[in-house]
């Protein structure tokens, strides 16, 4: 038996190009945030580590690669932020205002 996860698409995707249709999925798949278990590793075309958390759709494999802008984001999530966008609008996601007591857990 085939797996049914080997025909999707994969994406991996940078905070950059995050959607508010992806951040809605990573919230609902991960509502009290990730952590260390959920994150997978892995290296690159160049040969660079990274690290992401997976999302998938019924299509589609997404690779969101962690980030304190995404850690903060997903915390800080309201959909009704993202109302007036298109759902795959990556100029939807804004970068939050990050502290220093944010930056001191992730990145």
């Amino acid at each position: 038996m085939k797996n049914r996860n080997s025909n999707l698409k994969r994406v991996i995707v940078d905070f950059k190009k995050l959607t508010p249709e992806i951040l809605a999925l990573l919230v609902e798949r991960y509502p009290d945030g990730y952590d260390d278990d959920d994150v997978i590793s892995f290296k690159n075309q160049h040969n660079e580590l990274v690290e992401a958390v997976e999302v998938i759709t019924e299509d589609t494999k997404y690779l969101v690669k962690v980030s304190t802008k995404l850690s903060v984001t997903m915390e800080n999530y309201d959909e009704d932020d993202y109302e007036d966008f298109d759902n795959n609008d990556p100029e939807a996601v804004q970068p939050p205002d990050l502290t220093d007591e944010d930056t001191e857990d992730n990145d």
